[in-house]
């Protein structure tokens, strides 16, 4: 029998060519049991596609859901009957890279969903996959159709707010984790990890495809392909160096309970209990001082060699610029009423 990948079913929008901009997922699925996989593969085949169901297939999906007690996806496929606008449903077989804006986007929802975690999912080629879109205030807008609409609205005495010109949409317009804060929620975007209790501050930044394991404070930059463990924090201006920023193919995590200082920064990964003292950016190559616990120097080597190594402090020496690195005695905590999901 065929177990699914993944399976989703929503409302897009698509241009005046019958190309989709984007799609919104309300109750994506990651590894359908058995049964499911069966009663989505009945209607829809077993294939990687996307398919832009008819009523009598939703009618059929629908009672094969209530027959079999999904009470809860059968609801959601009566509500999607009653809508005018473009249905799709995508079947994953396999975790293989997107070849659609629907599958891109069903990817983007299962990491915003917290169903999976970066890395975890095939998101190959996304980029060359989604268009770049005006994302206003009445909705994706197609580049190639923004000026025709901007002059329509001007002539019956409306106004087209264009948020940003971008092929990620920000994630709460789709989702909103349980549990989070975001001041300015602009800088989320979709296919973002939030744990629970992460607070995001006005300047903090979480691309897609990384994210925190909550809770934490981040307060600089998460940049594409990291992750953050439960407790680190990241102080202002910081920046976390990802696969879209110099950092190549190398994935950088942070393990639990790091510290970033402000307007640090890291090109490499932590484990647990480490420190970037504010202002210092460690990279692959920086050269570093070794200090034993008697803060003697005992060799130097390059920051790779200490990556993912837990209990580091590094920090610059004041008077001849070295950097140096000694083992962390101080853990940081976060504050756990800020923090708090309630």
């Amino acid at each position: 029998m065929t177990t699914l990948y993944s399976f989703g079913i929503g409302i897009g929008t698509k241009n005046s060519n019958g190309q989709w901009l984007e799609v919104f997922y309300p109750s994506p699925i990651l590894r359908p049991s058995q049964d499911l996989s069966s009663i989505i593969t009945s209607e829809f085949g077993d294939n990687n596609e996307d398919i832009e169901p008819t009523k009598a297939q939703l009618d059929a999906l629908e009672s094969a859901l209530a027959a079999t007690g999904y009470d809860d996806f059968a609801e959601l496929i009566r509500s999607l009957k009653t809508t005018n606008h473009n249905v799709v449903a995508v079947v994953l077989l396999q975790d293989s890279a997107p070849t659609s804006v629907p599958q891109a986007y069903l990817k983007l929802h299962l990491l915003s969903h917290r169903l999976v975690k970066p890395h975890h999912t095939n998101i190959s080629g996304i980029f060359g996959v989604l268009k770049n879109i005006a994302w206003t205030n009445i909705g994706p807008i197609d580049l190639n159709e923004l000026p025709e609409r901007l002059l329509a609205a001007r002539k019956t005495g409306d106004v087209i707010q264009v948020d940003c010109v971008d092929k990620f949409p920000k994630m709460v317009d789709y989702i909103v984790p349980s549990g989070i804060r975001i001041a300015d929620t602009s800088r989320v975007r979709l296919g973002a990890y939030v744990g629970e209790g992460t607070t995001v501050m006005h300047e903090g930044f979480i691309n897609f495809n990384a994210g925190t394991e909550g809770p934490n404070m981040i307060e600089g930059r998460v940049s594409a392909g990291v992750f953050c463990g439960a407790g680190s924090d990241i102080g202002g201006g910081a920046s976390i160096m990802g696969t879209l920023s110099g950092g190549g193919k190398e994935i950088i995590s942070l393990g639990k309970k790091c510290l970033l200082g402000a307007n640090a920064g890291v090109g490499i990964s932590l484990g647990n209990d480490c420190v970037i003292e504010a202002g210092l950016y460690i990279t692959s190559g920086t050269v570093v001082t070794l200090l034993d616990d008697q803060k003697v120097a005992t060799g130097t080597c390059k920051a790779k060699a200490l990556s993912g190594q837990s209990n580091l402090l590094f920090r610059r020496n004041s008077i001849n610029g070295a950097v140096q690195c000694l083992t962390n005695k101080t853990a940081i905590e976060l504050n756990d009423e800020l923090h708090s999901s309630n």
